[in-house]
This record gives structure tokens, sequence and C-alpha cells, in this order.
């Protein structure tokens, strides 16, 4: 993940400047967005004032946010759609000025009422796309085939998506655990988004792959990082997700079979065996149960599909 632009690289006045700053660290102490998501959100409003620098001509201070209409929201707006932009990312880059302007109104900077009457962009309606049981399972089995890398690598990727898998966590939930925080008893502690904790049952299966992994890991860092990379830092979520490339590949599964279609398995695959929804969302660690109702729909997609398959009436 590229790190946020410098702010000197913001076309903002200084008083603009300044408030960026306050954001930033108010957004990783107080909201404790990950490094990743301040990194992003940084780089949204970097977008967007670079458009308003082209677009008004010249650098935005805090009185020109204020003074800004809904026409230049819409322009904003319409110059993403002229470059190809997602649908999602855009409601995504709105979503983050919105947060930006109400940190100004909130710590008396500046105000502007236009941004609130700005439509988000419609989303396409989609669901969670999970992988089958048995590819999952495969998933795992390949990420221990030490042809293509050193067994203690292979080990660690094992443990990794059994944890991704085997206990439904996010990529970055796995990745910020440290080595004092491997699993070893019957659950785990994780510190999900917005600095939200959970507690996860363990399975042994996972808490025998996380002890395999650790014996088999040739450095030793006290107090530092569960999951390693060659060199001994921190494991990125790159290489993880270039490995599951390699596994996809090799499996002949589409491009949907990414590390956080594990986490997606793990709730299907669950509510498919009759696990209750709102256990299943306290396992993810979803402040909405709304997001975690998106699984009952994958769950009806496909008695659908097995009812085309299966029912003589179906065929006609």
């Amino acid at each position: 993940m590229a790190a946020p632009p410098a702010l000197d690289r913001f076309a903002a006045a200084p008083n603009l400047a300044e408030a960026i700053t306050a954001w930033q660290r108010w957004l990783e102490t107080e909201r404790r967005v990950s490094v990743h998501t301040a990194a992003a959100y940084m780089r949204d409003l970097k977008i967007f004032l670079d458009f308003l620098a082209d677009h008004r001509g010249g650098f935005a201070d805090l009185a020109a946010l204020e003074g800004l209409g809904h026409n230049d929201f819409r322009s904003y707006l319409a110059q993403r759609a002229m470059n190809d932009r997602a649908r999602s990312s855009t409601a995504r880059a709105l979503s983050v000025l919105r947060s930006f302007f109400r940190f100004l109104e909130r710590t008396d900077r500046a105000r502007n009422d236009a941004i609130g009457a700005v439509r988000t962009p419609r989303l396409p309606h989609s669901v969670p796309k999970p992988v089958a049981a048995g590819d999952a399972l495969a998933i795992i089995a390949q990420a221990g085939d030490t042809t293509h890398k050193q067994p203690w690598v292979a080990a660690r990727d094992t443990a990794l998506l059994l944890l991704l898998y085997g206990a439904g966590l996010r990529i970055d939930e796995a990745l910020r655990l440290n080595e004092d925080q491997a699993p070893s008893g019957d659950s785990l502690r994780v510190l999900g988004k917005g600095g939200k904790e959970r507690i996860v049952p363990i399975l042994p299966a996972v808490r025998e792959a996380v002890a395999a992994y650790k014996r088999a890991c040739p450095y030793v860092v006290p107090d530092g990082p569960l999951f390693l990379g060659a060199r001994g830092g921190r494991l990125n979520a790159g290489v993880v997700q270039r490995e599951l490339r390699r596994i996809r590949g090799a499996l002949g599964l589409p491009e949907t079979a990414t590390p956080h279609a594990l986490r997606h398995s793990f709730a299907t695959h669950l509510l498919q065996a009759g696990g209750d929804l709102r256990a299943i969302q306290e396992l993810l660690g979803h402040a909405s149960l709304s997001t975690t109702q998106r699984y009952t729909e994958v769950d009806t997609a496909r008695l659908v599909a097995v009812y085309n398959d299966a029912h003589p009436r179906a065929r006609g």
C-alpha cells in the first residue's frame, strides 16, 4: 500500500493544510482507522483539492471551501465520471469529503451546507462472493505446498488463510496480530474496524497451524508481528494477495477467489449450516445486521441454483 501524499503536495493554502493535518491526526487517534484507510482518505482528498485548484484557479483555503456550491461538487463528480472512475470509488470519495467537511464544522474551522445536498451515486446491488467449501480447503492445502516456496513460508500461508476461513478475520486484522496475540486457547481477541474489539472462537486446526508456523519460522522477533515476510518484517497484504492469485490460477478458480472471499466463505458456510444471523454478525464484527444479512442472499441464490439444476419442472 502506497504512503499518503506528503502535505506539501496538496493544493492547499496554509490554513487548509493545518486543517488537513489535524483531520489526519483525528482519523488515526480518535477514529482509530487503519494506516491503510487513513492513507486512502488522504489520497481521495488530494484528488478533490487538485480538481478544485484547476476548477477555480489557485490553491484553496478554508474560505474557499465554505464558498463551494452544489454545482462545484457536481462538477467534481462529473469529472470523475469522465475519467471512468468506478461508481463505488466515487461514492467512497464523496464519503471522504463529507467526513472532512464534518470535521471542519465540528472544529469551528469552516462550514459548508451544500455538500449535504449532493447525492451519492447509485451503486449496483452486490452480494458477497464466497468460494465453495471444497475450494476453500483446496486453497489452504495449496498454500501449504512447498514446491514454490520455503517450508516455513508455506506454514505461514497455511496458518494465515486458516485464520481467514476458520475464524472469519479480515486480512488486515490477521496481519495486525503480534506474536504475543497468537491464538493458544479456544478464542482470540481481534481488533477490528474503528478499534472495535470482538472475541472469535478458534478451531484446533487453526491453533495447531499457527503453532506449526511459529515453530518453523526462522526469525525471532520478541513483541513483534505474528506473520512475518521474507526479510523478517511484518507481512504485507500484497504478498498474500499475490499468492492467492497464484493459487487460484493453479486450481482454476475465478478472480473472486481472494483473501476476503475466505471471510465471506466463513460466514456463508456457517449460515448454510444453520448458524444464527446475529451470532454471525458478532463473529464478523459487523456494526449493522443489514451488512450480515447480505449472506442470506448468497444462500438464497444457491438454493435457486440447486432448484434450477435438480427440479424436473425447472427445465421446462
